[in-house]
């Protein structure tokens, strides 16, 4: 299994229609690109591996069985919050992204994961994942703490994806 290193932030931006500052972050997995997509699609399991999810419910499926609205319960700045999304499964297997019907505390939530195979001659099979998320809440946070807390759920949540994916692909 690869090292457990910080996955590598990004500056943040501004995506182009949208209002929101967009987080980026990157980290190199030890598994193939459809075992990365797997682990991404299947949001039904997200609370197995994701702390602060304590409910998924799949409100609709794709043609393809796939999740295409999806109910999240979670813990949020100090208080539950409840949130759907929409996915978008158009680019499969080399990314998924979502974002936002509606939410309690959100106004805004878009994101996606981008995998990349990065395997070089002779070696196991390594999938450069790129995660990108932007939120708008409705609590009115300071810049620099908003800053600091999509940092490290990023950071975080990119470690356990790792984690998540080379445990599933190692068999334990």
């Amino acid at each position: 299994m690869a090292d457990d290193t910080t996955p590598e932030m990004i500056p943040a931006e501004t995506s182009p229609g949208s209002s929101i500052e967009r987080r980026f972050a990157s980290t190199t997995v030890e598994a193939g690109v459809q075992e990365c997509f797997e682990v991404g699609a299947d949001v039904a399991s997200y609370p197995e591996w994701i702390e602060s999810l304590s409910s998924v419910e799949i409100l609709s499926t794709d043609e393809l069985g796939r999740p295409a609205e999806v109910g999240y319960e979670a813990a949020g700045i100090g208080r539950r919050t409840s949130y759907i999304l929409a996915y978008d499964f158009g680019d499969a297997p080399h990314r998924i992204s979502w974002h936002l019907i509606r939410g309690d505390l959100t106004r805004e939530i878009e994101g996606s994961y981008r995998f990349r195979d990065v395997t070089e001659d002779g070696a196991g099979p390594l999938t450069e994942v790129d995660y990108e998320l932007g939120i708008d809440m409705t609590v009115t946070l300071p810049g620099y703490v908003k800053r600091r807390a999509e940092d490290k759920i990023m950071e975080a949540a990119l470690r356990r994806f790792k984690r998540r994916v080379e445990s599933l692909n190692s068999g334990s």
